[in-house]
């Protein structure tokens, strides 16, 4: 068995297994974006949670995603122990789709009922939601880190996924809206639009998904690795300094995902039509497609610690300039959204190459190469800055005092814009240090000293 699979494998060609991975997470990231950027969208107008009410679902988020995330080593140390026929990555991509999917789609079917039964409900399903999607996400980042071991052809896969990431990102955040409404068969868009749209997305995301399974396949690992100890795992991950630079400087900038966290309530609050979004986030996505696409060729002109801080800064300077500009003039505010796109997409390109970096240079270092719990801290990351995002949006909502069918006043608008542009300018400014720090190269060890 173990001969047939190796042959099979060797019949898929670099090429294939690039645009399966791509693929694959492009619709990975329909669903994702699905669920952060409608999600408060979806109670507050749809399931008609009040501001109380938004205050616990904020509290929920932010606890789920902290204990998402905190798990998410642990998720990685478990695939680095995993030994099948499949490998140790590939089992945890097949057997993930489903529940991601099926989690997805209740997230978006929250029963009328009470209200605390509302959140009960919505509670149950984020939190179990976060750990299936920690067992897709996890694998995922650590396949494309062991398939492609190549730096250059490595930096251009991660480039590609980020791109199409963003451009899945664009699709749904520019056509869910329309595609919930269709649903509805009404003038308007109701909830159970909403319901039937995610779940028709969720399925055919998570069905993308599953060609990483079929199409990639990972770096075989030396026998002598098959029964390293969580001791040794976890001690390599905390020896792995230039990791921890990426992971410190990463939650640092959670400010650069307020944007997606709040923009579709910002929007109505700013200019009382949601379907405003649509600009803002064409303009976001824009600005990723374009950044994940060329930073492959700044990358031959410059380091990668030297990209993030330089994007960094700038991202800085154009919150603070979208600021001053001011959430009335729309045009203004589409190209500094933009703009600081392109920054976004910088960093995210350049945060998962410099993550794979670190994970080459401690195999040549300790002899140890630990995909899963590496790459599960780019999870990690992502996920606290989205917790901690979700959660200062969420403190200036309800210090806002918004809900829906309330009276917006001014001072409710420009506390919800200090939100989403100096609160990402401080971020960026924070974020830049640890990144000061990242070096690659140190004396090897011995694994057995882990």
């Amino acid at each position: 068995m173990t001969n047939t699979a190796t042959t099979t494998e060797k019949l898929i060609s670099p090429r294939v297994q690039s645009v399966a991975i791509v693929t694959a997470g492009f619709g990975q990231n329909v669903v994702l974006t699905t669920v952060t950027t409608f999600i408060l969208l979806y109670l507050i107008q749809y399931a008609h949670i009040s501001t109380a009410g938004i205050a616990v679902v904020t509290a929920i988020i932010t606890a789920a995603k902290v204990i998402d995330a905190v798990s998410d080593p642990l998720v990685g140390s478990i695939i680095d122990r995993t030994r099948t026929r499949w490998g140790k990555l590939r089992p945890f991509i097949l057997f993930s789709a489903a529940p991601v999917a099926i989690l997805t789609s209740l997230l978006f079917a929250v029963p009328n009922t009470s209200e605390p039964l509302k959140l009960v409900f919505f509670g149950v399903c984020y939190l179990l939601w976060g750990i299936a999607y920690s067992a897709c996400d996890v694998p995922f980042w650590g396949l494309i880190g062991s398939a492609f071991g190549d730096r250059t052809t490595r930096t251009r896969v991660v480039s590609n996924v980020r791109a199409f990431g963003a451009i899945a990102l664009g699709l749904a955040t520019l056509g869910m809206p329309f595609f919930a409404l269709a649903l509805s068969f009404s003038g308007e868009t109701t909830a159970r639009g909403w319901s039937l749209a995610v779940l028709i997305a969720s399925v055919a995301g998570m069905g993308l998904y599953l060609l990483a399974f079929f199409f990639v396949r990972e770096k075989k690992i030396a026998e002598e690795h098959a029964r390293l100890t969580f001791r040794q795992l976890f001690g390599t991950l905390f020896r792995n300094t230039p990791l921890l630079m990426v992971l410190f400087g990463s939650i640092l900038g959670f400010g650069r995902f307020i944007v997606q966290a709040g923009g579709a309530v910002f929007v109505v609050i700013a200019y009382g039509n949601e379907g405003y979004f649509i600009l803002i986030g064409a303009a976001i996505i824009a600005g990723l497609v374009l950044a994940s696409f060329t930073t492959p060729l700044l990358l031959r002109r410059a380091t990668g610690k030297s990209l993030v801080v330089w994007s960094s800064g700038v991202g800085a300077a154009l919150y603070l300039g979208m600021y001053l500009a001011g959430f009335q003039n729309l045009i203004a505010v589409i190209v500094f959204i933009f703009l600081t796109g392109l920054t976004l997409g910088v960093f995210l390109v350049v945060q998962a190459t410099m993550i794979a970096d670190s994970v080459d240079d401690v195999e040549a270092r300790t002899g140890v190469r630990n995909d899963g719990i590496s790459f599960a801290t780019l999870t990690f990351v992502s996920k606290i800055m989205t917790a901690v995002a979700v959660l200062v949006f969420g403190l200036f909502i309800v210090f806002a005092g918004y809900h829906d069918g309330v009276r917006i006043t001014p001072e409710m608008q420009q506390t919800v814009w200090l939100s989403i542009t100096v609160v990402p300018a401080i971020s960026c400014l924070l974020s830049a240090i640890p990144f000061l720090f990242y070096r690659l190269g140190g004396r090897r060890l011995s694994s057995n000293a882990l």
